[in-house]
């Protein structure tokens, strides 16, 4: 599977143009069925609303896009190119519009959910996810603080540490880097260092 960027969590922004009130969120989500119960939960939120555009792109290709009685084309398609132009997948996004009385026209719409998507994108905070590797290594003691300086400069993760009669760290990195990393081991331990690689898994390196 190929890495993808998503949003690490729901997120949320608003601003008014021409008295009218613009309420976006986003979020992530994994499936149709997980972007539709978003999309009613904000529905339901802002039932007095006028309208609630909304986009979703999955990794898988699957998209939709609705412009919830706005002219056609001024709501739904330009959030959901506000998604692909910033490279988001598996991702959904809201706009509610609370109408001020001032017609906006349809380039006046157009640029307000535009703005609404991509100001709603840049309150997220981005995470991406790639094919990674779970890697275990047994070392002794005088090796520790060489590997331990080592693993970070690759990208690498510590998912845990065990110090008993020697040391065993189960580290997360990139496929990619893995030779690289047994390289290094062998290099920093002169091979007496054990590594074996335990599972591979999509994960998020960059995740906090």
């Amino acid at each position: 599977m190929e890495a993808y960027t998503t949003v690490k969590e729901l997120a949320e922004s608003a601003f008014t143009e021409r008295r009218s009130r613009f309420l976006s969120a986003i979020t992530p989500v994994s499936t149709p069925e997980e972007a539709a119960e978003f999309v009613a939960a904000r529905r339901a939120r802002y039932h007095d609303a006028a309208h609630t555009v909304y986009a979703y792109l999955l990794r898988d290709g699957s998209q939709k896009y609705s412009d919830d009685g706005e002219p056609q084309g001024t709501g739904g398609l330009p959030v959901l190119e506000v998604l692909r132009k910033n490279g988001l997948s598996d991702v959904a996004v809201a706009v509610t519009r609370y109408f001020g009385g001032i017609l906006l026209g349809a380039g006046g719409l157009t640029r307000a959910y535009t703005r609404g998507a991509a100001d709603a994108v840049a309150a997220a905070k981005r995470i991406t996810y790639a094919p990674c590797a779970v890697v275990e290594v047994r070392c002794d003691y005088n090796q520790y603080g060489r590997i331990q300086n080592a693993y970070p400069k690759l990208g690498a993760k510590l998912l845990s540490s065990d110090f008993a009669t020697d040391v065993t760290l189960h580290l997360l990195m990139a496929q990619e880097v893995v030779p690289e990393f047994m390289d290094t081991l062998t290099e920093l331990t002169a091979a007496t260092a054990q590594a074996r690689l335990l599972e591979e898994v999509f994960a998020a390196l960059d995740e906090a």
